[in-house]
């Protein structure tokens, strides 16, 4: 009922005049509202219905089982062998006997060390079979651990399947640390809600603190964690992993090696309780331990980082267009008006204008001092007059705009310059609207249609995302550049922007190629723009432009088909259908 309900309401909304259906959607409490019952409807966005939801999961563990029992299968480990046993370290007593509950059917842990300000409790030794201390602080703990022993962090309420032990040892022969998806369990012993994460992603543990709980660690770091946690009285997972991955390396070139399991091992009672715990902790390690600028938003669940760009190099901000006069003064204007980083420069490039108007303006706004109108007369080409522009550039930093970019927050190049600075970090793209405040882009998700897709296209401009990742900078494999900022010797090093690829999938394969040099491309979620998405240059809709399209598409998956078949930053648990972070349907999964 409650689904032919909210397609009564939906469609009685659609009736409405546009005017006042805008002015509803800025009342943000109304517009969660209303997205909210659209959502437990099963009508949002395509997304599933809780009752659907709980299905799907329900089908998604039943296929989980048989992997897990054929990765079992494919080898074993000796558990005789002290090497292959492992230790737990819990974090708290709440909830305390639900994890050693789980622990007592794990036939290889080792010892238990419970970290608890409140000291031993009289009923602990009573709730599992083995060894088991408590010590008050987790560099403590550390020190506890038998040398060459492998450790399992875990906060105290949470369970491990069965085989959770098993593989995180199998991945530990070769990585440093490994976490593992995680879901959550009820009263009645339903598991739901899963959370399934990307690889690893630090600037998305910098952001929500992601990785806090069921986090494995191999044992040559044993003593480095126990002084990291003393220095800084450590009270978090989250935290423990954050000081290793600053240690390991530097903030910006870290040879730890984090992996990531893609099966939800780990079931929580607690909800998101100890990463919302975690969050501060982070940004607090953060401020003592890098350059960064941290603040902590609570309402949102995320830190907000803004890294530095004390030098303030030249930016050179380049803005193809033909003709639409109007949309490259919206977007010029909104720059010159709103940008508070001072050091830049536009480079407008008129690609064929024949329009007088547009001439006309284009002669007048070339005036200011920061711009400068050039011309290219050749077929367009968005890859060739985006290299022909970087070759005008005075700046070593190079941001691609397209002419139908409106600007939104004021320090949107701050933040982007800032991250492209940083020494990992290969493109930065911005969060992108469309007109409507619905969501354009928010990083490009590679498989989605075969090809690659907006993250979260079409969300409404509040919602925080999958997992905070809508609201949250993190790593993407690629990011769009209708606002895309990079360091100019990147771009010259990967020669630019492949020029075969006219129209489609050229910031995607630029984007590629900068990764596989070692970089990391970022989605900046505080860089926030309307994009007036092929205003300008119009849809592909044509024969020869669905011809071309479909040849640029070729192109992308047979150069890039390792990375479609699995995205590093998108987990293989949700589905490549719709770019909403859904769960997969039935017919997705393969012969198991």
């Amino acid at each position: 009922m409650k689904k032919y309900a909210m397609l009564t309401v939906k469609g009685a909304v659609g009736l409405l005049p546009r005017p006042f259906r805008n002015r509803l959607k800025k009342n943000t409490a109304l517009t969660a509202f209303y997205s909210r019952s659209l959502h437990k409807s099963g009508l949002f966005y395509g997304l599933p219905s809780k009752k659907k939801a709980l299905a799907m999961y329900s089908y998604y563990l039943k296929r989980q089982e048989i992997l897990l029992a054929q990765l079992l299968r494919a080898g074993s480990l000796n558990l005789q062998e002290e090497s292959n046993l492992i230790s737990v370290i819990i974090l708290g007593e709440e909830k305390l006997k639900y994890t050693l509950a789980s622990l007592n059917h794990i036939d290889h842990v080792n010892r238990i060390i419970i970290v608890s300000n409140n000291g031993p409790s009289t009923t602990i030794n009573q709730l599992y079979n083995g060894e088991l201390c408590v010590t008050s602080t987790l560099s403590d703990a550390f020190l506890k651990v038998i040398n060459n022993e492998h450790v399992l962090l875990i906060n105290s309420g949470e369970q491990l399947h069965k085989a959770a032990l098993t593989l995180f040892q199998r991945k530990l022969k070769n990585s440093d640390v490994v976490y593992s998806d995680t879901d959550n369990k009820d009263s009645k012993g339903q598991l739901h809600s899963p959370r399934f994460f990307p690889d690893w992603d630090a600037d998305l543990h910098f952001t929500t603190a992601y990785v806090n709980t069921a986090v494995a660690l191999n044992s040559k770091w044993l003593k480095l964690c126990s002084s990291l946690c003393e220095a800084d009285n450590v009270r978090t997972i989250a935290q423990v992993v954050l000081l290793l991955w600053l240690k390991k390396g530097t903030l910006n070139d870290s040879a730890l090696k984090v992996e990531h399991l893609p099966f939800t091992l780990v079931h929580s009672s607690h909800g998101d309780e100890h990463q919302k715990r975690a969050l501060p902790f982070v940004a607090e390690s953060l401020r003592k331990h890098s350059v960064t600028e941290v603040t902590t938003n609570e309402t949102l669940g995320l830190n907000v980082l803004m890294w530095p760009v004390a030098q303030s190099p030249l930016v050179s901000l380049i803005i193809p267009t033909k003709d639409a006069w109007q949309l490259v003064k919206a977007c010029i204007e909104s720059i010159l008006e709103k940008t508070r980083y001072g050091n830049y420069e536009i480079l407008l490039i008129d690609n064929g204008s024949t329009e007088q108007e547009s001439l006309a303006y284009f002669e007048q706004i070339a005036r200011h001092p920061k711009v400068r109108l050039l011309k290219y007369d050749h077929p367009f080409n968005y890859s060739a007059i985006n290299n022909f522009g970087v070759k005008q550039a005075k700046g070593n930093v190079i941001g691609l705009i397209n002419n139908d970019i409106e600007v939104i927050s004021g320090d949107w190049l701050t933040y982007m310059v800032g991250h492209a600075l940083r020494k990992d970090i290969g493109c930065v793209g911005a969060k992108l609207y469309y007109s409507d405040d619905r969501v354009q882009h928010a990083g490009v998700v590679m498989g989605y249609g075969g090809g690659a897709g907006h993250a979260h296209k079409y969300f409404p401009r509040f919602h925080v995302g999958y997992l905070n990742r809508l609201v949250a900078t993190h790593r993407f494999s690629a990011v769009t550049a209708a606002c895309l900022i990079v360091e100019r010797d990147l771009f010259d090093k990967v020669g630019g922007l492949n020029e075969s690829l006219a129209v489609a999938f050229n910031d995607v394969d630029f984007c590629l190629r900068i990764r596989e040099l070692g970089y990391s491309n970022l989605y900046c979620a505080e860089a926030e723009l309307y994009h007036h998405e092929s205003v300008s240059r119009g849809l592909d809709v044509t024969p020869e432009k669905a011809a071309r399209f479909n040849s640029e598409l070729a192109y992308l998956q047979d150069t890039w088909a390792s990375v479609i078949k699995a995205d590093p930053a998108y987990s293989p648990n949700l589905t490549l259908r719709r770019e909403n972070f859904s769960f997969k349907q039935k017919n997705e999964y393969g012969n198991t």
